[in-house]
């Protein structure tokens, strides 16, 4: 048996993944599953769709949206995915789109593509710089997610209305 020259990765962000590969998670009953949705910044554009949806494990919450942006937006293809932290988004009352207004093209050219990559902290901190959203004052789990960019309650709330 090899030992692996590579020294064992640290346990940062494994506590978040993908929604397709835990399949003993599901979208709650109550929720809708946004996979295919159009999402919309604060103009009204279409930016892209939500592409899957990312679960932190370990709370039972989705963390995060994975945008995958349209071709006209003239990205490079590999850099085609983004991820939005939940607070920031709502759902549309009207349709079945997801509504970001923190969302535009300037911050899209800005923010750093998501490519299916273990998620880190500054990788965390710089969606929400591409955002301008303010870092909150801890770093660390849990207290990192309990700022008003992962309260999933926004982004739930108008669709319970109805």
């Amino acid at each position: 048996m090899e030992t692996p020259s590579d020294p064992i990765p640290s346990a940062q962000g494994l506590h978040l993944r993908r929604l397709r590969d835990l399949t003993e998670f599901e979208v709650a009953d109550d929720n809708p599953d946004v996979r295919g949705w159009a999402v919309r910044g604060a103009d009204g554009r279409q930016f892209g769709q939500v592409f899957e949806l990312i679960v932190d494990v370990d709370a039972l919450k989705v963390r995060y949206l994975d945008l995958q942006l349209d071709e006209s937006l003239g990205l490079d293809a590999r850099d085609n995915h983004i991820l939005l932290p939940i607070g920031v988004a709502a759902l549309d009352e009207e349709a079945d789109n997801v509504f970001v207004p923190s969302l535009t093209y300037e911050s899209v050219a800005l923010y750093p593509p998501y490519n299916e990559i273990q998620i880190t902290r500054e990788y965390e901190q710089s969606m929400l710089r591409a955002l301008n959203l303010g870092l909150p004052e801890a770093s660390t789990e849990p207290d990192f997610y309990n700022q008003p960019s992962y309260d999933a309650a926004t982004f739930y709330q108008r669709r319970r209305l109805k």
